[in-house]
């Protein structure tokens, strides 16, 4: 079987067979078990963002998009931490920086390396963490908010905002206390606990020159944003397929059908708009909603059972409520909550 079909199937079967039916269990402890990280590795899955030359599967992005939908619709604590790894293995196989993408990358596609990142704190004007270019490398100050991974990621890729230029600078760090990374916050959730996320307070964190991944300007990085926005909408797009599953499987068929071709639409709409953050920012929105709708749909298919918290419908309500948030950006809520309330219509 060609290699990119074969890790589709493999990502189904770990979905189905390993994630989804410890799901409740990893929401019930705040713990994913060390074996979901292995079972990934071991099918190849955690190198499915790395080309071909870089030693990867070389998947085009209509399989890379399949593959994180069935993780997400396996168990969203565990898709979500470990979705964040692409973010960086991505960013490393595109680096100028050779001796640094050559010693990391391979570790990072057969998950021996587990990567997070931290770029929230860059995005916003003026940035939450800023860069400044000393004697070496640079230092870093600021805040890191919802850093996913702690104390399961090996590296962490952390992006910040030269106080000269402007431009965004990403480095890698150790996905440990340091000198310079002055508090480490658990940040509790209500639903993906077990992704072990915390808020980081920075403080003259040094990057060296050779561990710098890439320098960019604003805009570069803004648009680079665009391709991380479309992965994290399969979250959302995931959970929607587990939904009509569970509900055919209540003998709902025609509202499985329908969120299915709800959801073929949406997908649609957010690969027309890769070049456009908008239009892709609007399709995000629509995911997140129909997500929520196809949850709802399922614990209304599921009567009071679905109020237990043995249920699945109701991790997936939940589940369905984080993506409202989880890597959002201000045009996304707006255009959630003016389609949620219908302020905007």
């Amino acid at each position: 079987m060609p290699v990119a079909p074969n890790l589709v199937e493999r990502a189904h079967d770990i979905a189905d067979t390993v994630l989804f039916p410890s799901a409740l269990a990893v929401d019930r402890t705040g713990h994913v078990p060390d074996s979901h990280w292995e079972t990934l590795a071991d099918a190849g899955l955690y190198g499915i963002a790395a080309p071909a030359d870089a030693g990867g599967p070389g998947l085009d992005l209509p399989h890379i998009i399949e593959i994180l939908e069935a993780l997400a619709g396996g168990c969203l604590a565990t898709a979500f931490t470990w979705v964040q790894h692409h973010g960086m293995l991505a960013a490393l196989a595109a680096s100028d920086n050779h001796a640094l993408r050559d010693e990391v990358v391979p570790g990072a596609i057969s998950g021996q390396i587990r990567g997070g990142v931290a770029y929230a704190g860059a995005v916003p004007v003026p940035p939450r963490m800023r860069a400044q270019q000393v004697c070496g490398g640079w230092r870093l100050s600021g805040h890191a908010p919802f850093v996913s991974g702690w104390g399961i990621i090996d590296v962490i890729q952390i992006s910040a905002g030269d106080v000269e230029t402007g431009d965004i600078v990403a480095g890698l760090v150790n996905a440990e206390v340091q000198p310079g990374i002055t508090t480490v916050i658990a940040q509790p959730l209500f639903v993906a606990d077990a992704s072990q996320t915390v808020a980081l307070e920075v403080d003259g964190l040094f990057i060296p020159d050779d561990r710098v991944v890439s320098r960019v300007s604003r805009a570069d990085f803004m648009a680079n944003q665009n391709f991380g926005s479309r992965l994290n909408a399969t979250l959302p797009l995931g959970l929607v397929g587990r939904c009509a599953r569970l509900l055919e499987d209540s003998g709902e068929p025609a509202a499985a059908g329908a969120l299915r071709g709800a959801a073929d639409a949406v997908r649609a709409r957010l690969d027309a708009g890769l070049c456009d953050a908008s239009t892709l920012l609007r399709a995000r929105a629509d995911g997140c909603e129909l997500a929520t709708r196809a949850a709802a749909a399922l614990v209304a298919a599921r009567g009071g059972s679905s109020l237990l918290r043995s249920d699945s419908a109701q991790l997936l309500a939940r589940s369905a409520l984080f993506t409202l948030v989880a890597a959002s950006r201000p045009e996304l809520k707006r255009s959630l909550v003016d389609q949620i309330s219908n302020s905007g219509r």
